[in-house]
């Protein structure tokens, strides 16, 4: 019997790139031989404590970027387009509100992880939405399907210890894996991690899990998108 193999995909809404891996990732996960593990983390927190810098922050980065997203997007067949105000959605704004709210959904509710995650990058990278305000977290939280009674309960778990802590230590985990960026996938092979950057090394990711990159969206009876 094969063995089945973790995966770890650590993400933040805020980063358009995590969503492309996020889909592709969730389409195979029952196609592969994986137990995917989605881990809310903090992008901005991984790139401080790295002395990374964002692409939108260096100008013919930021213009690539511009270009490859929209690239990115037609093939994995995402729904994303890229804010009328880039640098106010991504940089000035960012997403802790909304980290802090999957995190605590992945505390007490995970089966609306994958759905919560989702929404709330329909909000950011497709609909030109905030993501920051209580009622859109709230607005997020139902078009995901979740109760109102829940979703009130999520939100006000935001500011507790808990979460906080529970979102800075996945944070930290990121970092002890060699984490600079996101999204950052890491696959665990007889007992040892090995971490792939980037939502354009899927299928080398597939070659070193031996299994089969079947394209963006592959045949499957459950399909996300």
């Amino acid at each position: 019997m094969a063995v089945v193999r973790r995966v770890q995909l650590f993400y933040d809404v805020v980063s358009p790139y995590s969503w492309l891996a996020f889909e592709a990732l969730c389409r195979y996960q029952h196609i592969w031989n994986i137990d995917l593990h989605l881990r809310p983390a903090v992008l901005g927190g991984i790139m401080k404590e790295t002395g990374n810098q964002a692409p939108a922050m260096l100008p013919k980065r930021g213009e690539y970027m511009m270009k490859d997203i929209k690239r990115m997007a037609k093939y994995y067949q995402v729904p994303l387009q890229i804010p009328k105000d880039f640098f106010e959605s991504m940089v000035k704004k960012g997403s802790l509100s909304a980290m802090r709210f999957l995190t605590a959904v992945d505390m007490i509710q995970p089966q609306f992880l994958e759905p919560m995650s989702r929404e709330l990058w329909m909000r950011i990278w497709s609909r030109d939405e905030d993501i920051t305000q209580p009622d859109s977290i709230l607005d997020a939280a139902r078009k995901a399907g979740l109760s109102s009674e829940l979703a009130q309960q999520l939100l006000e778990m935001i500011l507790s210890p808990e979460v906080k802590n529970r979102l800075k230590e996945v944070t930290e985990e990121a970092l002890k894996y060699g984490a600079f960026g996101m999204p950052t996938v890491v696959i665990h092979l007889n007992g040892e991690p090995q971490l792939f950057f980037g939502s354009d090394r899927l299928e080398l990711l597939s070659s070193v899990l031996g299994e089969k990159w079947l394209g963006p969206v592959p045949a499957s009876p459950n399909p996300k998108l």
